[in-house]
């Protein structure tokens, strides 16, 4: 029996993980506001030197085609635009359909028990499949990276062990459960990796001021970056302690980049070839290069990264001064209030994903 797959977003996850699945066989639609940018079929090039298609069983921006028939719906789209994606679709998910996301990190979970209800079938992954990029929308995407191992989490999936092995022929990778939905929902990843990042790169920034050039995110990785990062990932773990989540699926920074201290993150950093070219998030003006505060690594990665771990850490009384310090820096030069006299309680705490108690005890109950 053939697998509805639909996928809804079109950046560069959802046009590789589209392609990958409708050239090893599967059914794919894909669920967009621009269905008439899309080929018929999407032509995939990878890290490896191959190239390989698919065919796209349908396009549309009408979730009442391809919705209720589909076994799998997998959201590629960035935190921001879940919620709005999830009522979208709502009116049209059968009982046997899983829901997942790309990423977790996002508050996914959370966010789909909340509108979905406790009974709907939910996964996620701990980590993005591939590493992405768009070359013609609708048309061609390359497949940048692939990663060793993924894993997912799953909540009210009574037979995940069919829809792993879906996904592990989908993907072509092998996939790997883990035992809690908050494993795959906390990351020290880009939740955090970027955050640092910015700070170091644009704190000392003030408005009106342009830079010369723009500096690589990856590639002119420096100490006082790497030594935020483990500052933030310290608190990050001491989170990860008092929740019932094991270690080991989620390793210190340190420990996934094989590295020691401040100083050898930064060389490992620095050598990653899929990260090479990865510039800074800036845009050019008359007077040179302005920090670029619409891009995703500031939309995304304030109100629907950092700040969820921030709000668990709240949750759960412990103290964030580092994590702290970039939101602060974050909530200035973003013109938003999320942290109010040292708490969560800002003006614009609605538009992100923060996780108040009664949300977070509920599904850890579920």
């Amino acid at each position: 029996m053939s697998i509805n797959i639909c996928i809804c977003g079109g950046g560069g996850l959802g046009h590789v993980i589209a392609g990958v699945a409708a050239h090893k066989g599967f059914n794919v639609s894909i669920l967009t506001r621009h269905p008439d940018q899309w080929n018929p079929s999407l032509l995939i090039e990878d890290c490896r030197g191959n190239t390989f298609s698919g065919s796209l069983a349908c396009v549309t921006a009408n979730p009442a085609e391809v919705i209720p028939h589909s076994d799998i719906v997998l959201l590629c789209l960035p935190g921001f635009a879940i919620e709005e994606e999830l009522l979208h679709i709502q009116p049209f998910l059968q009982e046997k359909t899983c829901i997942g996301s790309v990423v977790s990190c996002t508050g996914f979970f959370f966010t789909a028990y909340r509108i979905l209800g406790k009974t709907a079938s939910l996964f996620g992954f701990q980590r993005a499949p591939f590493i992405a990029r768009v070359q013609t929308y609708g048309q061609k995407a390359l497949l940048l990276g692939y990663k060793k191992e993924l894993q997912i989490a799953t909540v009210n999936i009574s037979k995940s062990d069919i829809l792993l092995r879906t996904l592990q022929e989908m993907l072509d990778t092998p996939v790997r459960m883990l035992h809690h939905f908050l494993e795959a929902s906390l990351t020290n990843s880009n939740p955090l990796l970027h955050p640092a990042r910015l700070y170091s790169l644009f704190h000392t920034w003030s408005r009106g001021k342009a830079y010369h050039e723009i500096p690589g995110f990856y590639n002119s990785w420096d100490e006082e970056s790497s030594e935020l990062l483990i500052a933030c990932d310290n608190e990050f773990q001491q989170i990860l302690k008092a929740l019932p989540v094991r270690i080991e699926p989620i390793p210190t920074l340190l420990e996934y980049y094989d590295s020691y201290d401040a100083r050898s993150l930064t060389r490992k950093i620095r050598s990653i070839i899929a990260f090479k070219h990865i510039p800074a998030p800036m845009e050019k003006t008359e007077k040179g290069f302005l920090p670029d505060f619409k891009s995703r690594y500031f939309t995304e990665d304030f109100p629907f990264g950092l700040l969820i771990i921030k709000s668990i850490a709240e949750v759960l009384n412990i103290c964030t001064p580092n994590i702290d310090k970039i939101l602060l820096w974050g909530q200035d030069v973003l013109n938003k209030e999320y942290i109010h006299e040292g708490e969560l309680k800002g003006k614009d705490l609605s538009k992100t994903g923060y996780i108040n108690a009664d949300l977070f005890y509920k599904l850890l109950k579920n």
